[in-house]
């Protein structure tokens, strides 16, 4: 059996630009953890299941570093593949009120220079395989962001927008994502997902 544990990050420090040309995505990569972010996410540390892993991975945003780096034996892999969603927008204006009811309705719907949901699946998906089939013996953790892990989920999972996860019938979550939500999943020897379950603090 093959473990892999996943966590959303902690609580974003959401900046405000003045006067920067960083573009919008870049913007969004580069927010950090707020103060109760940064504890929130040392007292996750702290929890016994979750101490002790062999190889903790990232996503390549600021605030997914900034969560992971409170697992780690002093060595963090960075994989831009658990990155979240990309909006493909200049401008939050720009994002359609409706904007994520119509990706989890429509998985190839997407904003012209933005991702759909099933792109964001095929990269997280492809990056996962790899670390099952190169380190199916470590212990490890993935930090990543609640509609990135969501979409992977519904590779195997019945994903409601707003309502429960199910995994072969069964609830295992209601949906309602917290920073720092964490889940443990078990895969055979063949990558196939056996079981998931979400921690309980």
């Amino acid at each position: 059996m093959k473990t892999i544990y996943f966590m959303r990050h902690s609580e974003p420090l959401k900046t405000i630009s003045i006067n920067n040309k960083d573009s919008l995505q870049i913007q969004n990569e580069k927010w950090g953890l707020t103060i109760n972010g940064e504890k929130l996410a040392e007292k996750k540390s702290q929890l016994n299941e979750l101490t002790n892993f062999d190889m903790v991975i990232s996503s390549n945003y600021v605030r997914a570093i900034s969560t992971a780096k409170y697992f780690t034996n002093g060595e963090l892999f960075v994989d831009e593949n658990f990155g979240e969603r990309k909006f493909g927008i200049n401008n939050w204006d720009e994002l359609p009120k409706d904007f994520g009811k119509k990706q989890f309705d429509d998985f190839d719907y997407k904003l012209p220079n933005g991702e759909s949901i099933n792109e964001v699946i095929e990269r997280e998906y492809n990056s996962l395989i790899k670390i099952l089939n190169n380190y199916h013996d470590k212990k490890i953790l993935i930090v990543g962001h609640s509609t990135a892990l969501a979409s992977l989920f519904s590779k195997w999972c019945e994903i409601g927008y707003t309502g429960p996860y199910k995994f072969n019938g069964k609830t295992f979550f209601d949906g309602k994502w917290s920073y720092c939500e964490t889940f443990k999943l078990n895969f055979d020897k063949n990558n196939e997902l056996i079981d998931i379950v979400k921690l309980i603090d």
